[in-house]
């Protein structure tokens, strides 16, 4: 009887586990596989903030561009408080610049918060921000390179936001700049997003689809065992990068890849890699050959040559939207559902 007994606890004992196992992991597909959400298109006459969370701004001329264009949309454009404070590199001070963004976080007139430019700094203050009222009143956060930062942050709350050009970066008399403009108005406005663009001899060849993650490289890889690390189960990875010699983007490709980051990842779109000045081939492996070797082992579908980056062909990517990629020998298409 004692035995009989001792049978039956241990099988009810098993049965709680598997079922909290059971729900645990459901609850886990439910977290990476839930649609992100998307703020509200914007429309004439919305409001939009230009702050710099990171790097400083010399002149406000530099940023004209910005504000001509935003007016030219229709949009009313206010600036943060410390935009052209200075300390050291940075924008202000940490505090000045959290100030700054957690104001226009909380602001719910605000419709759109764009990064004057990138530079080095919003990871300092990311741990200080209050995202509630973001989340009750979502709004979209528009930039690349440092602001890779802010894209995993809310990526990580649940929801979209936009990779793309900044008024420091816009050149609206240069004709390479006109499909990231055109691009960047058409994904704040609503218009459907996709892209053909001729195939590289070094695509990895095949279809995939996932939400699309990612920006710079550098960025992704500082944080790695944070709480903005990205979960990377059937994701699409983008990444770009400036500056950087080859040695070291190595180092963060297989650190990555240790990290697990492509073990279920759906696809990498590699875009533009502006090596450090006279880097050559020293370390004896092209970029290709990095991405490559780093995901051996795995099977999906790698476009290189994507423009998007730190060039004037920016073109604008919306970050958690799912995408299907579909990389053929002459043409690779990326459709944002």
């Amino acid at each position: 009887m004692f035995y009989k007994l001792n049978i039956l606890l241990f099988s009810l004992i098993c049965l709680v586990l598997f079922s909290q196992n059971t729900t645990a992991q459901n609850d886990t597909e439910a977290i990476i596989t839930r649609d992100l959400i998307r703020p509200p298109h914007l429309k004439k006459g919305d409001t939009i903030i230009i702050l710099a969370p990171a790097g400083k701004i010399k002149d406000r001329a530099a940023i004209d561009p910005g504000i001509e264009l935003a007016n030219h949309w229709g949009l009313v454009v206010f600036f943060g408080n410390h935009l052209l404070s200075q300390d050291s590199s940075f924008a202000g001070t940490d505090s000045e610049r959290l100030e700054d963004l957690q104001k226009a976080l909380d602001d719910p007139s605000i419709k759109a918060i764009w990064a004057a430019r990138g530079g080095y700094g919003t990871i300092r203050i990311i741990d200080d921000l209050d995202f509630s009222k973001f989340m009750e009143h979502p709004k979209w956060i528009i930039g690349y390179s440092d602001v890779t930062v802010l894209h995993n942050k809310i990526h990580g709350l649940g929801y979209q936001s936009i990779h793309g050009q900044m008024p420091l970066t816009l050149d609206l008399e240069e004709p390479s700049q006109k499909e990231s403009i055109q691009t960047l108005y058409g994904t704040l406005f609503g218009k459907k997003l996709q892209y053909k663009i001729p195939s590289s001899k070094y695509n990895r060849l095949g279809e995939g689809s996932g939400q699309l993650v990612g920006g710079n490289l550098s960025i992704v890889y500082s944080m790695l065992a944070s709480d903005t690390n990205l979960n990377m189960n059937g994701k699409i990875l983008f990444i770009e990068d400036v500056g950087e010699a080859l040695y070291h983007i190595d180092r963060m490709m297989i650190s990555l890849k240790r990290a697990g980051f492509f073990n279920n990842c759906g696809g990498i779109i590699v875009g533009d890699f502006k090596l450090k000045s006279n880097e050559g081939n020293r370390f004896g492996k092209t970029l290709e050959e990095i991405v490559l070797e780093a995901a051996e082992g795995t099977e999906f579908p790698i476009v290189f040559n994507f423009p998007a980056g730190h060039v004037d062909d920016n073109r604008t990517l919306l970050l958690g939207s799912y995408v299907d990629m579909k990389v053929a020998k002459n043409k690779t298409r990326i459709k944002f559902r």
